[in-house]
Parts: structure tokens; C-alpha cells; sequence
């Protein structure tokens, strides 16, 4: 516990693990009474050099007012931050906030004075730039909008940090000082520049923990079988190329199964950059201390007894990773099944399989281990013998994800040259903002496929996880948004793997079909007909049919500039000979050699021998295992020529994927034709347009105002369509009828004809049910129909009936946005009526939207036909309901205390719109975190 400085309380949400530059993790809080011996300490360790940049002049120790004068801060105009390892100081910061004239101020001055000084041993790991972040963030949250620096010139370190971080700002020369001057508010540029370094710290972590130059198995015992034995023993026999010890207090032996032992991780003379952790739960923390101790770099805990067995074991996992951090380590597990890198340099086996994988360039990530085991075993059948050689990279099983999680493998894949494809199983998403953002960028490069588990329950017991109130289907909307190829199980996931991973992306959706199966033929055409692609008819070649048949129609179908692609359907001859396979095997691999660009898929039927000739005709069949560099894997990305919207290149193995039914195939292919689309498209996003009408100021104003009555609250109609008019959207305005007489008095001020509707709960939006009359000319029809619905559903009490204006006639639509706690700002569009909310027809995308997005969205419902003139009715005004959709996005993006907005319905007619309902409702804005400073999730 923290001792508060000064006059504010201890701020302890400014407490942050950070990953740095190198991989490892640092603790950010801020600095205090109680760390007086720890500054001095820190001081002692800092070199004279950097003691003169800092203080600009020779300085070597601090004295007493020095240690008061650092110690003791106020938490708004004087800041401490201090970055730690192992509970020591590495680095320091801190402001003073400052008037115009350089002298000490407080509010309402919005200028500071901002110094850091970091332990030499740790410069060059990116600490400065860390702390940077974390300081401006704790500035613009006191009122502080603009940091100044006095920097000597020769500090050219330090002057670096500052020009680095993508800040705008200003630099003069004078008394031989450079002051440099800069605004705090975010940029496009500052945001960038965080989240490359984000990526690159994250990326190494990963790195050091699956590229280890050294691992230490802890709790390996002497009998085979136990689990930190079979880590131990899966780890030599894959050839790990790095050096090997098993760990256990229990041996006495030198050696263990031909590796050197050790009774504790200290008694290692050489470093240790991985430990596998496998001792039971309640000694995991004596381990943990002795690798901190060791500079161990990181851990995979594969004991379990943690979150997964209840609350106890869930605050067992929050101080396994607290301490972890405080050494710098980062954790794969607890629970976990281990970790695999099949590179040749590496030779990776730290987990549970009994097998090393082929090598290959599909990366897998699993937080189930028994789904992780599934996953290897699909791969290795269907990648080696079975359908040529496609293999695995890299390999993770994050059990509890108390640490390292999906995020950060993306960031270790994104610029992995030895990765093409990526694989996840999840079952649950901790940050799902933070996800969707690394896999659109990461989809960019290179296909993202995922299979999200429990998908109707809760996550599993061991992962954290924030709640999220978006149903499954809107979040699976929002990752496909991202160029994520969503499937529903692991078949589909490694079916479309496979393909992406063996054949370029196609040009379209444009199917060529031919086979010696007329039946096979038809049952292809019919699933490409489900997954909504467009076949040509199928070309029969009769089951009579020869290699040179085959290959024959084959090279023709990929000339023919009507196809994208190929499926070739096959089934066995009688008598068929391995001969004939292999014959035939050949001739497809030759023919789909004659045009690189187009993917050839199979469907084959108990064909024995054909897939295993497909994988002998690509010359790529498993070679013996090897230690040279670069032995038994394909070549990296950037050995081959350069492609854009494409998978394998020429470069590589043209190896045929096959398949052993149609519509497995044809899915395959159709998630294959959405993701190249998708990546045409993401090339050209499109823009946020501005409109001139739009009051920003004067809603900010309004909604303030009405905050101030009290936070969470849903505006009264004529709030709202103020507000919403602020930025150019109209409400159909309705006046309140709780009489008769006042429905007449209603109608006559807005003019005949009028419809009358109730706004109860139970009956708003639901025309189905009775409650709206339409097209009421005169009085005398509109006291009817008041009679009548009071007659049928109660009291005007209970119904609230409204008279409005007629509406020209149109289709009913709804439009809506609601912040969601992990997800952010979501837009969604559906046409109004119980039949589309049945069916679930509506279409999602994130905030801010683009005029790109917009007009996917109208078209991405299942009745969007309905909107361009279906069986003859007249098309309606979309570009009307694209810009609505964007002016609403704008509301929500440039005000997040609107969390949500609902315009139901929104009368789409032939020339405009009508929004006939609006509900708004405010709320203290929430904290976007992914506009923060870089941190670790908080445990």
C-alpha cells in the first residue's frame, strides 16, 4: 500500500505493467513518501554522464532536499512516475506545473515542466518512451495541456524521445539549451507511433518466450509420464537447438534423461531465457522468485489449480502475475498446454504433444488445450501424408491467459516472416476493441482465421474477461468487419487453412467445376450456389476419364477468363492402381502450374491413394528432421516475388488442397472469395465525411447541461430531437393525445392526414399488434380510432397515444448505436418489424463509420432487396439512409457520453426519409483505454 504524498489521495490508477522495447515488462506508479531509499539507491546506480544531462551540471548525490523535494508530490501540480523492475526504480519522471514566466503555478496555468532520468543499464529498452506516455496522460487528467523540456544538445538521447513521439511541437536554441515545447492532445501521428511501438514491444515478448536460447523444465522428476517429465522429454527429442536443464529440489542426480540437472534454477551457472513451470499450485511462487532472481525472461506455467478451480485459485493467478511482472517476465498459462516453434533455428517443443509438428507456415492459437490437441492432430493428418506437406510455425496454448493472450501472438504474427496463415480458437476475447483493431491490421497481411467457443455460455471459469453486452452475432459481424474469416468449427477452421495456405486468393467468385462424377459435379454447383458464389455448369468427363483428361480440362478451365477458380471432384476407378493416382496427382499439379493466380481445390471420394500422390507430386514430402539453417521450410515472404491481393506466390509448392466432400470445399472457397474481397475493399476504406450543418459546440453544450441533472439518463423527446437536430437529424415531430379532444386539438395543428399510435412498452414499435392508425383524414376518423384502441388495450394512461404527421409511404427501417463497455462504439441498421428481429437480419459495423461502410451496411442485410426494388416496388432513397447512418455515427463518435441511440422507424421513401421515433440516452463518457497510454491488461 502506497503512502499519499501530499494534500490528494494516492492515485492508484495510475499504477501500469508496460511491456518495453526488448519484450520485458516494467511497473509504472507514481512516486511517494515511501520511496526515499529506492530514489537514492536508483541515483547511486546512475552514471555520472547522465546525472550532468539531467541536472546540467556534475551532480553526484542527492541531498536531503533533493529526496523531499522528489518524494513528495501533490498528484496535480508536482507528478512523480517511477518505472520498476524487481521493486527497484530503473527510470524516473515528473512534472511541475508551471505559469507563463517558468515560475511553480497551480490552476488555472496549463503548462508543465516535464524531466526524466533513466538507469544506464536500462537505457535503449524504450523506458523514456513508456513513461512519456503515462505522463501526458496523467497531465491532460490535471488540467495540463502543453509540456515544455530543457534538454543540453548533446543529450541526443532524450531530445529523441521527445521528436519520436509524435507529438506536436515546437524547438528554439537559447543559452546554450534546447527548449522544446508540445501540445498533449493526441494525434493521428502520437497514436500511430504508440501503437508501432505497442506492437514491437508485444511482438519481442512473444518472441523471447518462443525463440528461447535456453529453457529450464521445473519439475521435471525422474519417472516418465508426469507432466514436467513429458515437457522435458518432448523438448530433447524434437532437438531443441538451445541448451536444455531439468530443474527439481528432489533430484540428486546430475543428469536426467541425458540433460544436465539441477535441484534449484539458481544452481544454473549459464542464463535461462525460458522456464516451464510444472510443480503444484501453492509452490509456483517460490519458483517464480527464483527465476525473477536468475533474470529468467519469461515463464509458461503448465500447472494448474488456478482460475479454472475457483475464486481462490483466481486470486492465486492475479499474484502469480503480479509477481511475474514485478521480475520483467511475462506468463503463458497458468493451465497451459505449452508452446511449439517448428523453425529449424528453434526446434520448440514445450508442451504436451508427444509430436512435433511439420514444419510449415500456418500459426495456430488455441486457449483450450484439448482443442489445441484436436487442432495439431487435424494438421498433421491432413497436412502430411494425407494432402501434401502443410505444417505449423508457431504454436500456443494459452490455458488461462492471465498474461500473454491472443492479442499479443497477433502482434508477434503480424510481421512473423515464417507465418502466412493464422489459426485461433478462443473462447473468449479480453479486449475485443484491441482485437478487432490488431486483426484488421493483421488480416491486411495475411489471412486471420478464427473459431470463437462458447459462443451460448460464459467464458470459462479461468479467464478474466470484461463483460460485453453485444449478442454473439453482432461481435461475429463486428470481426468480419475487420477482415476476420469468422467459421463455426475447427473442421471449417482447418478446411479453410488449408486452402488459405496452399493457393492465391481468387478475383472473384466465379467457379469452374469438372470431374468424372456427374452426381459429385452437381453437389459442387449446388453448395456454390449456398455459399453464394456463381458456378459455371459442371463439366462431366465421364468416369472413363484419364490423367491426361484431367489435365487437359483443367488447364482450359483456368485459362477461361469466365472462372476464378476451380474444383476438380474425382472418384476412384475400379481397380485403381497407386500408378493411376500418382499419374493423376500429376496432371492436376502440372495443369494448375499453367495459371498461378487461380486457386485449384479437389473433392475427392475414398480416393486412397490421390491425396498421398498430391503430396508426392508437389516434391514437398517430409524430409528427416535437420538443424541447418533454413532445412525443411518453405521459403519466407521475403525470398518470394512480391504479391498483392494473393496467397502462396510462385515461389512456393503449388500444393493442391483436397477436400472429402463438396460442401466442405466450396465453404472453404467461400470464406477464401469474402476475405479477398475484403482486402480489395480495406485498400480504399473510404472517409468520414464533414457536413457543414453539424453544431458540435452546441450539442457538447446541451449535452453538459443535461448531464448536470444527473449521469445515465434517456432524454425526453424534445431533448432528443434537439440534440439529434444539432447534427442534421430531423424528428417527425408528435404531440402527446392523452384526451380526445387534445388529439384533435394535435391534429388540427399538424394538419390532416395523421396517424395516432400508442408508446407503451409493451405496444412502441410493434404495428403488428394494433396500436397505430394511419392515413386519419379528419376528426371524425381519428376519435374513432381512439375509441378503438382505448377500447382494445386500455387506458390512454397506459398507452400514451401520440398524434404525427403523415409520412410518405416508404420502407421501415431502424437505425441504432450503443457504446458497449469492451467493444466500443457500435452502428447497426436493420428494417423495422418482429419478421427481421426473428431472424436476427441485422447488419453491425464500428464507429466512426465511413461512407464506404455506410453503404455496405444497407446492402449487408438478407433483406436489403426490399430497399432497391424487389418484384417491381419502387426503390427507395438509400444514399438518404447512408448519410443518416453517417451523421449518426458522428453524434456517437464526437460525443461518447451518448452511449445510445435508436431512431425506429426511419421511413425510407423514393425521394428522403422520415424519422418518425427517437430515443437518446446519455451517460458519463466512458474511459476508452485503447487512447491511453500502452498497458498490460490489469489482474
Amino acid at each position: 500500500m502506497q503512502t499519499s504524498s501530499d494534500r490528494h489521495e494516492y492515485p492508484s490508477h495510475w499504477e501500469a505493467d508496460v511491456v518495453l522495447r526488448d519484450g520485458g515488462t516494467a511497473r509504472i506508479r507514481p512516486i511517494t513518501v515511501d520511496d526515499a531509499e529506492r530514489l537514492v539507491s536508483f541515483y547511486e546506480q546512475v552514471s555520472d554522464e547522465s546525472k550532468y544531462y539531467r541536472f546540467f551540471a556534475p551532480y553526484p548525490r542527492l541531498s536531503a532536499k533533493d529526496v523531499h523535494r522528489f518524494t513528495h508530490h501533490d498528484f496535480v501540480d508536482r507528478v512523480g512516475l517511477a518505472a520498476t523492475v524487481g521493486g527497484e526504480f530503473i527510470a524516473t519522471v515528473r512534472y511541475d506545473r508551471i505559469n507563463a514566466d517558468g515560475r511553480p503555478a497551480s490552476l488555472p496555468a496549463d503548462e508543465a515542466e516535464v524531466a526524466f532520468l533513466v538507469q544506464d543499464a536500462h537505457q535503449g529498452r524504450g523506458v523514456a518512451s513508456a513513461l512519456l506516455e503515462h505522463i501526458a496522460a496523467v497531465a491532460r487528467e490535471r488540467d495540463i495541456r502543453r509540456f515544455a523540456a530543457e534538454v543540453l544538445p548533446a543529450n541526443s538521447k532524450m531530445i529523441k524521445v521527445f521528436t519520436d513521439a509524435g507529438y506536436q511541437q515546437k524547438r528554439h536554441f537559447e543559452d546554450g539549451v534546447v527548449r522544446l515545447e508540445f501540445d498533449l492532445e493526441p494525434t493521428d501521428r502520437s497514436l500511430a507511433v504508440q501503437r508501432a511501438r505497442e506492437q514491437r514491444a508485444e511482438a519481442r515478448s512473444v518472441q523471447r518466450l518462443l525463440a528461447p536460447g535456453s529453457v529450464a523444465v521445473i519439475g521435471a522428476g525422474r519417472t516418465p509420464g508426469g507432466v514436467g517429465r513429458s515437457v522435458l522429454d518432448n523438448l530433447r527429442e524434437a532437438g531443441f537447438t538451445g541448451r536444455l536443464y531439468a530443474v527439481n529440489k528432489a533430484l540428486q542426480e546430475k543428469e536426467l534423461g541425458g540433460v544436465p540437472a539441477h535441484r534449484s534454477v539458481r544452481d544454473i551457472a549459464e542464463p535461462v531465457d525460458l522456464a516451464v513451470v510444472a510443480v503444484p499450485a501453492p509452490y509456483v511462487p517460490e519458483v517464480v522468485a527464483e527465476c525473477g532472481e536468475h533474470g529468467v525472461q519469461g515463464l509458461v506455467v503448465v500447472s494448474a489449480g488456478y482460475a479454472e478451480s475457483g475464486p481462490a485459485g483466481r486470486e492465486r493467478q492475479r499474484a502469480l502475475v503480479r509477481q511475474a511482472r514485478t521480475y520483467g517476465m511475462r506468463i503463458i498459462g497458468p493451465n497451459a498446454f505449452g508452446v511449439i516453434n517448428t523453425s529449424p533455428e528453434v526446434r520448440l517443443n514445450a508442451s504436451l504433444a508427444p509430436e512435433m509438428p511439420r514444419p510449415g507456415r500456418i500459426g495456430l492459437f488455441a486457449q483450450s488445450g484439448a482443442i489445441g490437441i484436436a487442432l495439431l492432430s487435424r494438421l498433421h493428418r491432413r497436412g502430411g501424408g494425407v494432402t501434401g506437406v502443410t505444417g505449423v510455425s508457431t504454436f500456443v496454448s494459452s490455458g488461462n491467459r492471465a498474461d500473454v493472450s491472443g492479442n499479443d501472438v497477433l502482434q508477434y504474427w503480424y510481421d512473423d516472416p515464417d507465418t502466412d496463415v493464422a489459426l485461433m480458437y478462443l473462447e473468449s476475447i479480453g479486449n475485443p476493441r484491441k482485437f478487432t483493431r490488431l486483426a484488421r491490421r493483421t488480416a491486411a497481411a495475411k489471412p486471420l482465421v478464427v473459431v470463437q467457443g462458447a459462443r451460448h455460455a460464459a467464458a470459462p471459469q479461468g479467464h478474466a474477461v470484461r463483460a460485453t453486452r453485444l449478442p454473439h452475432a453482432t461481435v461475429s459481424a463486428l470481426l468480419r468487419q475487420a477482415g476476420v474469416i469468422r467459421v463455426d468449427t475447427i473442421t471449417e477452421l482447418v478446411d479453410a487453412g488449408l486452402l488459405l495456405a496452399r493457393q492465391p486468393l481468387p478475383a472473384g467468385p466465379r467457379v469452374a467445376i469438372l470431374g468424372n462424377s456427374e452426381s459429385l459435379g452437381l453437389l459442387t454447383f449446388d453448395a456454390c450456389l449456398a455459399e453464394g458464389l456463381r458456378p459455371l455448369p459442371p463439366l462431366d468427363l465421364t468416369t472413363a476419364a484419364s490423367a491426361e483428361d484431367f489435365h487437359r480440362a483443367l488447364t482450359k478451365a483456368l485459362a477461361d477468363d469466365r472462372c476464378d477458380a476451380v474444383v476438380v471432384t474425382a472418384i476412384p476407378a475400379v481397380g485403381e492402381t497407386s500408378a493411376q493416382d500418382a499419374a493423376l496427382a500429376e496432371a492436376l499439379r502440372s495443369a494448375s502450374a499453367s495459371a498461378p493466380a487461380k486457386p485449384v481445390l479437389v473433392v475427392h471420394v475414398e480416393l486412397g491413394g490421390l491425396a498421398e500422390a498430391l503430396s508426392a507430386a508437389a516434391s514437398t514430402a517430409p524430409q528427416a528432421a535437420s538443424t541447418a539453417p533454413g532445412a525443411g521450410r518453405a521459403p519466407r515472404p521475403a525470398e518470394r516475388p512480391a504479391a498483392t491481393v494473393s496467397g502462396p506466390s510462385e515461389a512456393s509448392p503449388r500444393l493442391i488442397p483436397a477436400y472429402p466432400a463438396a460442401e466442405r470445399a466450396v465453404r472453404a472457397l467461400g470464406e477464401a472469395v469474402k476475405y479477398a474481397q475484403w482486402r480489395r475493399e480495406v485498400a480504399d476504406p473510404g472517409k468520414v465525411p464533414e457536413y457543414e450543418d453539424i453544431d458540435e459546440k452546441g450539442a457538447a453544450e446541451q449535452i453538459d447541461e443535461l448531464l448536470s441533472r444527473g449521469s445515465g439518463l434517456t432524454l425526453a423527446p424534445e431533448d432528443a430531437c434537439v440534440l439529434l437536430g444539432r447534427y442534421g437529424i430531423d424528428v417527425h415531430r408528435a404531440l402527446p393525445a392523452p384526451t380526445p379532444d387534445e388529439a384533435a386539438a394535435a391534429a388540427r395543428t399538424l394538419g390532416y392526414p395523421v396517424a395516432l399510435k400508442t408508446t407503451a412498452p409493451h405496444l412502441r414499435h410493434r404495428a403488428d399488434l394494433g396500436g397505430v392508425r394511419l392515413d386519419l383524414t379528419d376528426e371524425t376518423q381519428l376519435r374513432r380510432a381512439y375509441t378503438e384502441l382505448t377500447d382494445l388495450f386500455g387506458t390512454p394512461e397506459v398507452l400514451r397515444p401520440v398524434v404525427q404527421g403523415m409520412a410518405p409511404r416508404g420502407v421501415d427501417t431502424v437505425v441504432r448505436a450503443v457504446i458497449d463497455p469492451a467493444a466500443g462504439a457500435v452502428l447497426s441498421f436493420g428494417l423495422a418489424g418482429a419478421a427481421s428481429e426473428l431472424l436476427g437480419d441485422t447488419a453491425h459495423r464500428l464507429v466512426p463509420v465511413t461512407d464506404r461502410d455506410a453503404s455496405s451496411l444497407v446492402r449487408s442485410i438478407r433483406t436489403a432487396p426490399l430497399l432497391f426494388g424487389w418484384r417491381g416496388s419502387a426503390p427507395v432513397d438509400t444514399l438518404a439512409l447512408e448519410e443518416l447512418m453517417l451523421r449518426v455515427s458522428r453524434l456517437v463518435d464526437d460525443h461518447p457520453e451518448v452511449v445510445a441511440v435508436s431512431l425506429e422507424p426511419v421511413v425510407v421513401a423514393p425521394r428522403g426519409l422520415s424519422v418518425l421515433g427517437a430515443t437518446v440516452r446519455l451517460a458519463r463518457a466512458p474511459v476508452r483505454d485503447d487512447l491511453g497510454p500502452r498497458t498490460l491488461p490489469v489482474v
